[in-house]
């Protein structure tokens, strides 16, 4: 511990004289006016950016009974994508690799195997070009890869290849393996590459190459391609949040009034949790109805918006975005659930999802196990991303690009 007892009192005491001046006890009371009379509809600049589908109510169920419900899915299926994160090296490149992964409840052995896996590079060389179109095959053919070259950018290199590889391998292997889902698929976050989507809102460089390059268009497009498909095979598609940084309502109605919440995940948070007095209530998931929602990066694919100019083949109305918020007493986190609005506008549908997804996280504890099963398949390892590294440096002949934090954080691989 490099803090003397006393250095460390004294920082815990500057933490006490901010709470003093902290006073949380009206933000639940607020909470539930902002949530009973700001949201039906909420506006933002004369816009109507969210609205319930039905009744704005909350609503709350008993947790045995909801994890002792009999599925209303007979299947379930769940992507998720993961990277080793994006690395610079000294010869110029910046890269990110992510594999794709999709698994079944009932388990699936077969399918747990297979992979879609994008490497995305950047350069500002012009004169490299590492581009490869076609995909090849591994693993006995259980799984693909595929190089992406990056557009250039001046700054968010980073980031940029970290979003291609993410959401190329996701939505690739989900239209590989659309086949096999009969009941339900559960991607492990949201419906659409919102980290692209973002790009409008970071930097005029980010935001001028997500309208102006096919590459990040592309992946939007593929998603929007990926409704289509599911919505006429009338398979329900949906997206599980476990961790939202959403501020699209909390921004709007900070507009007009105060907004003490961090995000919206945070006023969710306020608007569900219930008490007996001095305890939490723990034993009832509480949970939100359907909303509508045109806020923020769900904008660009609402009916209004012109989907960065994608065509879309079904009415725009049905490829909005829908979600309804969970709120697990039991670990004091929210999640959010969302799907294109082609599904969410069925009533019994609807319900049909909503107790689905209170079942799963009453039982699990957390994300619904078909999600949990994806993560844990796709996920990359610490130590792998060491030795991937190192792979990839001596392929290379290049060395990562390392800081004097990476020495001092001992990060050095």
């Amino acid at each position: 511990m490099t803090l003397d007892p006393v250095h460390f009192d004294g920082i815990a005491g500057l933490a006490g004289r901010i709470d003093q001046r902290v006073d949380a006890t009206d933000h639940g009371a607020f909470a539930d006016t902002v949530f009973e009379e700001f949201l039906d509809p909420l506006w933002d600049d004369g816009v109507r950016v969210l609205e319930p589908l039905s009744d704005l109510r909350r609503r709350r169920i008993d947790v045995e009974a909801a994890a002792l419900q009999e599925p209303r899915f007979p299947t379930q299926h769940g992507l998720d994508s993961g990277t080793i994160n994006p690395t610079t090296f000294t010869n110029g490149l910046v890269l990110d690799v992510a594999q794709a992964a999709m698994a079944a409840v009932p388990s699936d052995l077969e399918l747990h195997r297979a992979r879609s896996v994008v490497a995305t590079v950047h350069s500002n060389d012009a004169t490299v070009d590492c581009g490869e179109d076609e995909w090849s095959m591994f693993d006995d053919g259980y799984s693909r890869g595929r190089v992406l070259q990056s557009p250039r950018v001046s700054r968010y290199e980073e980031a940029v290849v970290h979003a291609l590889s993410l959401y190329l391998s996701e939505v690739s292997h989900a239209e590989t393996q659309a086949e096999v889902v009969e009941d339900l698929l559960i991607l492990d976050g949201p419906i659409y590459p919102k980290g692209l989507l973002a790009w409008s809102d970071r930097h005029p460089e980010l935001a001028d190459l997500l309208v102006e390059d096919e590459r990040p268009r592309d992946v939007v497009e593929r998603y929007v391609r990926l409704v289509e498909r599911f919505a006429a095979s009338e398979t329900p598609l949906v997206g599980f949040v476990k961790n939202s940084a959403s501020k699209a309502i909390t921004r709007a109605v900070r507009r007009s009034e105060r907004a003490p919440w961090v995000d919206d995940a945070a006023f969710f948070r306020r608007v569900l949790e219930r008490s007996d007095g001095d305890e939490r209530i723990t034993d009832e998931l509480t949970f939100t109805n359907w909303f509508l929602s045109r806020a923020g990066v769900d904008e660009p694919l609402s009916a209004t918006a012109d989907a960065l100019g994608i065509e879309r083949n079904r009415p725009p109305e049905e490829y909005e975005v829908t979600f309804f918020c969970i709120y697990d007493p039991r670990v004091d986190l929210v999640y959010r659930v969302e799907a294109p609005a082609v599904f969410t506008r069925q009533d019994e549908l609807r319900e049909r999802l909503t107790m689905q997804l209170l079942r799963d996280v009453a039982g699990e504890r957390g994300p619904p196990p078909a999600v949990a099963k994806a993560d844990e398949l796709a996920r990359i390892s610490r130590d792998e991303k060491a030795a991937l590294t190192r792979k990839i440096e001596t392929t290379f002949e290049a060395d990562v690009d390392r800081s004097y934090d990476d020495e001092r954080w001992g990060l050095v691989t």
